[in-house]
C-alpha cells in the first residue's frame, strides 16, 4: 500500500510488520495469531479486510504514517485482521498500522479508524472486501510488483524475507484483493451472502454501513 478473551499481547513488536506492505503484515499477523494459540489452530475466527474505493483514495484515522495529530492518512487500500470468536459478544481487530488499542474493539475501531459519520465526498467512500483467513492464507500470493516504479526502483523497501507464493503456485495475485469497487457491494446481508465468505477465494464485498452488521451475525 502507498500514501496519497484469550491471551492477548500487550503490544505489537513481536510481529513482522514492514511499513508500506499491509498485506503481507496482515498475512503474517494472521499465521502468528494462529501459532500462539490466540486464534482457532485452524484461523476459522479470522477474517483479512482489505479496505480501499474505485479512486484508490481512502483516508484513516489514528494511522502511525501520518504527520498529523488526528492521524489521518489517504491509502490507496488498507489491510486488518478482524477476529470474531464464537461465543464472545463482539469482533477486534488487529491493525499493525494504527495506534488505537492494539487489538481494538470492532465498534470502536469504525468509529474512531473509519469515522461513518464524518461526511465525505462520495470519491472517498471506503468499501471493504472481507476474506476468510484460512482462505486466503492458501490463497493469497504477492511479487511486489506493484512496489517498483516505471524504472524498476522500488517505491518503499520491500520486506528481507521472500515474497509469498500461494499454495497453488500462483506468485502475485493482489490486484484482484485491491480491486474494490462499490458496484460489488452485497444488497443485503443474509444468510447466503454471510455464508459465501466461507468459500469464495477474494470473500464478499460491503460498504462502511454493513461490516459491524455482518460480524454480529457470524
Amino acid at each position: 500500500m502507498q500514501r496519497m478473551a484469550s491471551s492477548v499481547p500487550a503490544d505489537n513488536s513481536q510481529y513482522t510488520h514492514t511499513p508500506f506492505y499491509c498485506e503481507e503484515n496482515v498475512y503474517f499477523l494472521c499465521k502468528k495469531l494462529i501459532e500462539d494459540g490466540v486464534a482457532n489452530a485452524d484461523g476459522s475466527d479470522l477474517f483479512v479486510v482489505f479496505i480501499s474505493n474505485d479512486k484508490k483514495q481512502v483516508p484513516l484515522w489514528h494511522q502511525k504514517a501520518s504527520a498529523r495529530a488526528d492521524g489521518i492518512v489517504l491509502w490507496d487500500y488498507h489491510a486488518i485482521c478482524v477476529q470474531r470468536k464464537r461465543g464472545e459478544s463482539s469482533a477486534v481487530v488487529w491493525d499493525l498500522d494504527s495506534n488505537l488499542q492494539f487489538p481494538c474493539p470492532l465498534a470502536s475501531y469504525v468509529a474512531e479508524t473509519i469515522r461513518p459519520s464524518f461526511q465525505l465526498f462520495s470519491e472517498y467512500e471506503r468499501f471493504f472486501r472481507v476474506v476468510h483467513a484460512p482462505m486466503f492464507l492458501r490463497s493469497f500470493a504477492s511479487d511486489r510488483r506493484h512496489m517498483r516504479d516505471s524504472g524498476g526502483n522500488w517505491v518503499a523497501q520491500p520486506p528481507s524475507y521472500d515474497p509469498i507464493i500461494a499454495e497453488d503456485g500462483a506468485v502475485h495475485n493482489l490486484n484482484e484483493y485491491v480491486e474494490i469497487s462499490g458496484r460489488d457491494v452485497v444488497a443485503n446481508l443474509e444468510a447466503d451472502a454471510n455464508s459465501s465468505v466461507y468459500t469464495q477465494r477474494l470473500g464478499i464485498m460491503m460498504n462502511e454501513n454493513q461490516l459491524e452488521e455482518f460480524f454480529s451475525k457470524i
